[in-house]
């Protein structure tokens, strides 16, 4: 008994892209190419008509973005996997994507290959992404981690005065003329906060100062 090929489309306003993709499909028995268009509101119109196994969608788009056009697909076509292709490897383009249902994540500079690989993956029930897709989120959620540690941290209330003073911009000269204390007693304070905190300089602790206030404040 031989298996049905996988229905495709492609929403993209890239008229190479399109081409490309669907000379790229004919090569793999597992797909068959059906239909394309040139922006998110006839690629909505396309994919209800012919009800495609899988949706490449572009992000970057003109009129109806690509986000807004996968959050209208999830609602009219239920059926068909929607994966995003595109050039954009912005991790909160990512994140939102996938938190808005995409069945993958692929980048149009990965070797062809490995795009019918990930299809084949979406094919077999699993998320699809670019190595460096992969590698993004990886460093994300170290990242999240790191700050997560971060804000368990419990600081001295001289380590905090200090804090706050170096997210003001303060020298260690003037730090001490604020908190009237020696110059020596803020270095050792502020190496204590970099090793506390794990960062490399205080640059970064006055990024993650403020940015902490702001969130207390919201």
């Amino acid at each position: 008994m031989t298996t049905q090929p996988h229905t495709l489309m492609i929403i993209d306003d890239h008229p190479m892209m399109r081409r490309g993709v669907a000379d790229l499909i004919a090569m793999e028995p597992l797909f068959k190419f059906i239909g394309e268009a040139s922006n998110g509101s006839d690629g909505i119109e396309l994919a209800i008509k012919l009800e495609p196994d899988f949706i490449l969608l572009d992000l970057n788009m003109t009129g109806l973005s690509g986000l807004q056009t996968l959050k209208q697909l999830k609602i009219t076509c239920q059926d068909s996997h929607i994966v995003i292709l595109t050039v954009s490897d912005n991790e909160e383009d990512i994140v939102e994507a996938l938190r808005h249902g995409a069945d993958g994540y692929l980048l149009k500079d990965m070797e062809p290959e490995d795009m019918l690989s990930q299809l084949r993956r979406v094919a077999d029930g699993h998320l699809a992404l670019s190595s460096k897709v992969s590698e993004l989120m990886a460093k994300g959620l170290q990242q999240d981690n790191i700050r997560q540690q971060r804000n368990r941290i419990e600081l001295t209330r001289r380590e905090q005065q200090v804090l706050e003073q170096i997210a003001r911009g303060l020298s260690n000269k003037l730090i001490a003329r604020e908190l009237d204390i020696v110059e020596s007693t803020v270095k050792v304070h502020v190496k204590h906060l970099l090793q506390k905190l794990n960062f490399s300089s205080r640059t970064e602790a006055a990024i993650w100062a403020t940015e902490r206030q702001k969130d207390k404040v919201k």
